[in-house]
């Protein structure tokens, strides 16, 4: 029998796996540099919805959370949250984001 609802998996968290695996650790905004500069265009949303999905399903970590004093549209503390690979995480080496991250990088 056919399961119901979305599935589980997503090529997208599969992306932004890639790119952990390569960064070892990020916070939203950069991951969302990284992967719109490798992949497909995808809204900053999505990557949030994503990383906040991973984190359910283990296949991300939250590393630490810092404050950031700046000036910002909405006021003048930003609030980044660094993620890093969990033990549900399943690389698999994308050359492509090895080049990108190492390109970014130098």
């Amino acid at each position: 029998m056919k399961q119901r609802g979305r599935p589980v998996s997503s090529q997208i968290r599969q992306n932004i796996v890639e790119i952990l695996y390569f960064l070892g650790k990020g916070y939203g905004y950069d991951i969302y540099k990284h992967y719109v500069g490798i992949f497909p265009k995808v809204t900053m949303r999505s990557i949030y919805y994503h990383l906040r999905k991973g984190v359910e399903l283990g296949e991300f970590e939250i590393e630490k959370v810092e404050k950031e004093k700046g000036d910002y549209s909405w006021g003048e503390m930003a609030e980044k949250v660094y993620y890093r690979l969990g033990r549900s995480a399943s690389p698999k080496g994308d050359a492509r984001v090895k080049k990108a991250v190492k390109d970014a990088k130098a």
